[in-house]
């Protein structure tokens, strides 16, 4: 598939679940929609296991030596997870809902436009900031495929009916975000993928692996591991698989 089939469906499913949420309103019990959630968490750490299997890739393990992938893994973990921390990324991307929130709904002068900001504002942060929309956008861009990208439709279909059922078309709007915003995250991807070693790349999808275990986890509400303060291990996996690929 071309890079941006996954953002393209993407968009389409944020469409599609806003149009039925506006039109069905309420009508979805919370059990149903907690059931639904923990089905795709299931699905999140399937996909994620098969991410994480790349450390067992023979040319990868060629590359760094048999014992390395692993540990060059956890390294990247380790670091990206420190640099997230200091850099507060977690807690960046949720300040940054509240201040988008206050500084927009002061521009509303009705209470119908302050609804469509507010739907606006609100999936745009739940679609764009995701985990999920930076390693789907990067795995398409990389022409790893768009399982995770496909995934990520299925959620935002839902959760596009959860907002838009209380908070209007606004919801559909921020499809647009989805385009700009995974748009441009695939478009570097597909970049990287023209220079980038295939160790590399195998380093990079074996770390996301681990990261979409972190999703599933979220998902299924067992924990609430801060994925986006560990998202720095993206660059760090491959620029320390190549480091140690050079000490060979």
């Amino acid at each position: 598939m071309p890079p941006g089939t996954g953002t393209a469906l993407n968009v389409a499913a944020i469409l599609v679940g806003s149009s039925l949420g506006v039109g069905l309103g309420h009508r979805f019990r919370e059990h149903t929609r907690s059931v639904v959630t923990d089905a795709l968490g299931l699905v999140t750490l399937l996909i994620a296991a098969l991410d994480a299997t790349a450390v067992t890739d023979s040319s990868w393990r060629r590359a760094v030596g048999a014992s390395a992938p692993v540990l060059i893994v956890l390294g990247s973990l380790l670091v990206g997870g420190i640099l997230g921390s200091v850099a507060r990324l977690e807690q960046r991307l949720e300040s940054l809902g509240d201040v988008l929130r206050r500084h927009l709904g002061r521009r509303s002068s009705t209470a119908d436009q302050g609804r469509f900001v507010e739907g606006f504002v609100t999936a745009s942060l739940v679609f764009c900031v995701g985990p999920l929309a930076v390693l789907g956008a990067l795995s398409d861009g990389l022409g790893k495929g768009i399982d995770q990208l496909a995934l990520k439709s299925v959620l935002d279909c839902f959760a596009s009916i959860a907002f838009a059922a209380s908070l209007g078309w606004g919801v559909a709007a921020a499809a647009l975000s989805v385009l700009v915003v995974q748009g441009a995250i695939t478009a570097l991807g597909f970049a990287l993928g023209g220079f980038l070693p295939a160790t590399d790349v195998t380093a990079l999808t074996a770390t996301g692996g681990l990261l979409l275990v972190g999703v599933g986890l979220r998902l299924l509400r067992i924990r609430q591991v801060p994925v986006a303060d560990l998202l720095p291990a993206l660059v760090v996996a491959p620029l320390l698989s190549q480091v140690v690929a050079s000490l060979r």
